[in-house]
């Protein structure tokens, strides 16, 4: 061979190195934002049945899909910071509580959101409509303001000589202060006193307990991202108030609270995978109704009933969906 042939072989294979580099690199995974309202640990059954779900569904972690995973421990100040990694990451679509999707929408208008739990999305204007979504925003509605009242007559039934109520809620969450609300006006209906313990942070708990003079014969406590990330607090200082609690989801009771009555947030946030694989496949959310719970559960933990020197009704131990014992 000659000497210029063999160079001009040599600068020929040169030039095609860069283009059999890229083509050599993996292409990226369709990716997925997850956005905890609380922590890791709080919401691990949830994220379980998520990528679970996704599994079953033909998407597998790290292989078709990646998942980026964000946590804001309970401070809804967090979102708009999560949501603006998010659009920085550059992912497909985000999956959320319905707490944090009005700083989501207003982070982007066009990367998909799913919101796995949102109590009335289309009274705080995540959508449009429930048929109709519009936007960039669908997902699961848990219809919370809708079962309050029968979380108050489940209370009534343990505690029958129930004559004054607390409410514990984060009042700087405006679906837990329509709940509240709610109630309060059922209680009044029924002659019984209401005293509110309201909260913004986890720092306010203990001086709200503290606050709580004169006592009260048990505490019904609104559920949302902070209430689940200091479940605990929560429930401890209940019991040494030897208070009986009511809430909207079955995680809190398994922390040592005595009664739970909602929807299945393991089932909710395992369901909103359905909606990020057909966005994945091309669906526009706009086009994808927003769904509602069929079924609520309810929950007693008689390891805490009896702490309380509680009695529960064997007609309500038989309705009930799960017991704790």
């Amino acid at each position: 061979m000659r000497r210029r042939d063999f160079i001009a072989g040599i600068a020929g294979s040169a030039a095609e190195w860069p283009l059999a580099a890229r083509s050599q690199q993996p292409a990226r995974l369709p990716t997925i934002g997850f956005l905890g309202a609380t922590t890791p640990s709080a919401q691990s059954q949830w994220t379980v049945a998520f990528v679970q779900r996704l599994r079953e569904l033909g998407w597998i972690e790290g292989r078709t899909v990646a998942i980026e995973y964000r946590w804001a421990d309970g401070r809804g100040e967090r979102y708009a910071e999560i949501a603006a990694e998010f659009i920085h990451l550059k992912v497909d679509v985000i999956v959320t509580p319905g707490g944090a999707v009005v700083a989501a929408k207003q982070a982007t208008s066009v990367i998909p959101i799913v919101f796995a739990a949102a109590v009335d999305p289309v009274g705080d204007g995540l959508v449009a409509s429930l048929a109709r979504p519009g936007g960039n925003v669908t997902g699961l509605s848990i219809q919370a303001t809708d079962t309050s009242g029968k979380r108050l007559e489940l209370l009534r039934e343990v505690v029958p000589g129930l004559r004054r109520l607390a409410i514990m809620g984060n009042v700087g969450y405006p679906a837990v202060v329509v709940e509240m609300g709610e109630v309060q006006a059922m209680a009044r209906t029924l002659g019984v006193e209401v005293v509110t313990l309201e909260i913004r942070r986890a720092e306010d708990i203990a001086t709200a307990f503290k606050a709580l003079k004169g006592g009260a014969d048990a505490l019904y406590v609104v559920t949302d991202p902070l209430i689940s990330a200091t479940r605990v607090r929560i429930n401890t200082l209940a019991l040494g108030k030897r208070l009986p609690t009511i809430h909207g989801n079955r995680e809190v009771v398994e922390a040592g609270g005595l009664m739970s009555y909602g929807p299945n947030f393991v089932n909710l946030y395992g369901h909103s995978a359905d909606f990020v694989v057909k966005i994945l496949r091309g669906a526009k959310p706009s086009d994808i109704p927003v769904e509602q719970p069929t079924k609520f559960d309810l929950v007693v933990n008689l390891i805490t009933a009896q702490a309380l020197g509680l009695e529960v009704p064997p007609t309500l131990l038989a309705t009930a969906d799960e017991v704790i014992e």
